[in-house]
């Protein structure tokens, strides 16, 4: 029997078990402890494949005990163990830089695992040089069916220009709205074709009718609105350039984006006191019903959960206004973490397949399912978590309209240069200082 073929009926049986071993929202009240019942009648055996011994895979994952995750790892680990009859020698640890010290130590004395759940980014890439983990186009060549249900787009990317890592859930950001302020100025909420020119008549309207359009603190975080201005004159593909000059194509991106600000600003769409108002005060404006669009991060979710709890069908996850090449589909965003699968178990005849399907079993649509709330995932079909209150419903429905994610250009500056760049956002917006000139002042600190 092919490996495909075999792979695919095991995976059918841990599957079918996943769901035993319980599903749902992070929070405690709606996690279930690992199922104590035997497997349900669906095992390897029943499906005809050729039995093999059972085999321990060690692990290492994030998901230490202080992990908001941890159980509903621990139930997706006994899904697996109870299909397969394998073992899971589990090593996790709340991630932090010992830990990560930890990890690559492993890799340097020869005892690293055979599964390990890490960061996708430069700390990947001592273990990637060093030929310690398996790519993803040499698993598929065994196994075509592997991360087959994830983007392509979304893979992370290593040095040698090769995808290792079979992506987990990240972060995002994009426009919060509020739809009481929306539906009292006859403005639709908007979708994934939202277009620049589209929100300018709704800021107009809903300014007529009294309100703030764009709850911002120039003040505190202009970074949010600088990173989609950016997008706006370029690609999701140059996000992440960075200007050599002030007079370079990238520096001239820059300096439309911080004009659309200015622009922004000018038409009187931010707060009265955008320049002088934190950003915890522009946040309450929008909680409470008094501006209509915010650009914030998926850790703001939580912010409205325990702070307007009682008022969650007002807010809803939108789409940032696209024009030029990019749609509004596209966010600043990431996932940063993945599954790897060393070259250790890829060589072990006994541990290959094991693994194999260890990963697929934890990146497969069902158990993603019950990590993500509101997180971006890879997941061509989506996440489909349960038990999700109104805001963080209206997320998943939007994330799953994202077509493609890109990092925070600010990330990949100094901390220098960032300072004097957003601190410089308000004498752009005013006139004292030219959009060109601020962007060469922040360049010269890079």
């Amino acid at each position: 029997m092919k490996k495909k073929r075999m792979l695919s009926l095991l995976l059918a049986g841990i599957l079918a078990l996943s769901l035993l071993a319980g599903c749902g929202d992070k929070a405690p009240d709606n996690t279930q402890a690992p199922s104590t019942q035997a497997p349900s009648a669906q095992t390897p055996e029943d499906t005809k494949a050729p039995a093999a011994a059972p085999v321990e895979l060690n692990v290492v994952t994030s998901y230490g005990g202080d992990d908001g995750n941890r159980k509903n790892y621990e139930n997706a680990v006994a899904s697996y163990e109870a299909a397969t009859g394998n073992t899971i020698l589990d090593a996790s640890s709340s991630s932090n830089e010992e830990w990560k010290a930890k990890v690559l130590t492993d890799f340097e004395t020869g005892t690293e695992p055979d599964v390990l759940f890490f960061f996708t980014n430069a700390d990947a890439e001592p273990f990637i040089k060093a030929g310690k983990v398996v790519d993803i186009a040499a698993i598929r060549a065994e196994y075509p069916d592997y991360a087959g249900n994830m983007k392509d787009s979304m893979l992370a990317v290593a040095s040698d220009g090769k995808s290792y890592a079979v992506p987990s859930s990240g972060f995002w950001e994009n426009m919060f709205v509020n739809t009481k302020v929306l539906a009292d100025c006859g403005v639709a909420v908007p979708g994934p074709d939202y277009t620049w020119d589209q929100f300018l008549t709704d800021c107009e309207t809903i300014k007529a009718k009294g309100y703030a359009p764009i709850a911002c603190s120039l003040f505190e975080v202009p970074h949010y609105w600088f990173e989609f201005a950016v997008m706006n004159n370029g690609t999701l593909e140059n996000q992440l350039d960075v200007p050599a000059e002030a007079t370079d194509a990238v520096g001239q991106k820059w300096a439309a984006a911080l004009g659309d600000i200015k622009d922004l600003y000018e038409r009187g769409y931010f707060p009265a006191n955008t320049l002088t108002a934190t950003d915890a005060e522009t946040v309450q404006l929008f909680g409470d019903g008094d501006a209509a669009f915010l650009i914030d991060g998926s850790w703001k979710v939580n912010h409205f959960v325990d702070n307007y709890g009682d008022a969650l069908e007002n807010f809803a996850i939108s789409y940032v206004p696209a024009k030029g090449q990019r749609t509004a589909g596209q966010a600043i965003g990431g996932i940063s973490m993945g599954y790897f699968i060393t070259k250790k178990a890829w060589d072990d005849p006994a541990k290959r397949e094991a693994a194999v399907a260890f990963v697929e079993h934890m990146t497969s649509d069902d158990v993603m399912s019950t990590f993500v709330t509101t997180e971006v995932t890879a997941l061509k079909n989506g996440a489909a978590p349960s038990g999700l209150n109104p805001l963080q419903q209206s997320a998943a429905d939007a994330n799953a309209n994202i077509t493609g994610v890109v990092g925070a250009v600010q990330d990949t500056i100094t901390s220098e240069a960032k300072m004097d760049l957003f601190g410089n956002v308000q004498n752009v917006v005013t006139g004292a200082m030219s959009a060109e000139d601020a962007v060469a002042s922040a360049i010269a600190l890079n």
